[in-house]
């Protein structure tokens, strides 16, 4: 019985191997105990990374407007408005990347841009607010 230790995905192990031997008829298992389940030695802890940028906070949005939120995560490639713009139901207000596919995002009403609250190359998730029309 031979012992090793082992490594993989950053867990260590130790396992016990059965030697074997072989004869003119084929393999032949050397009698021994029944092997132990691995043991699990804990990996080093890990360090949290402590430069990360905290989230914004929540902003209100006026009474009577309409906010314009990302549809799926991506990055913002492009911002075509700016406060107190004026714009029509359908206009291409950005253009956000996801997947390597660039998605145009509409107004889905009109009036007047009351706040742009993505930049170009912003990564935005899935509900964040890119603009607010009032």
């Amino acid at each position: 019985m031979k012992r090793f230790q082992i490594t993989f995905k950053g867990q260590v192990y130790e396992l016990d191997v059965e030697e074997i031997s072989t004869t003119t008829s084929g393999v032949k298992k050397t009698a021994s105990a029944p092997t132990p389940a691995p043991t699990l030695v804990p990996p080093s802890p890990v360090v949290p990374a402590t430069n990360l940028a905290p989230k914004a906070a929540f902003i209100a949005t006026p009474a009577g407007a309409q906010s314009v939120i990302a549809p799926i995560p991506g990055k913002i490639l492009e911002v075509n408005v700016k406060v107190g713009d004026s714009i029509k139901r359908g206009d291409i207000i950005c253009i956000l990347e996801a997947m390597k596919m660039q998605n145009e995002i509409m107004a889905a009403q009109d009036g007047t841009v009351s706040d742009v609250r993505a930049t170009v190359g912003q990564v935005m998730s899935t509900g964040d607010v890119i603009i607010v029309i009032s």
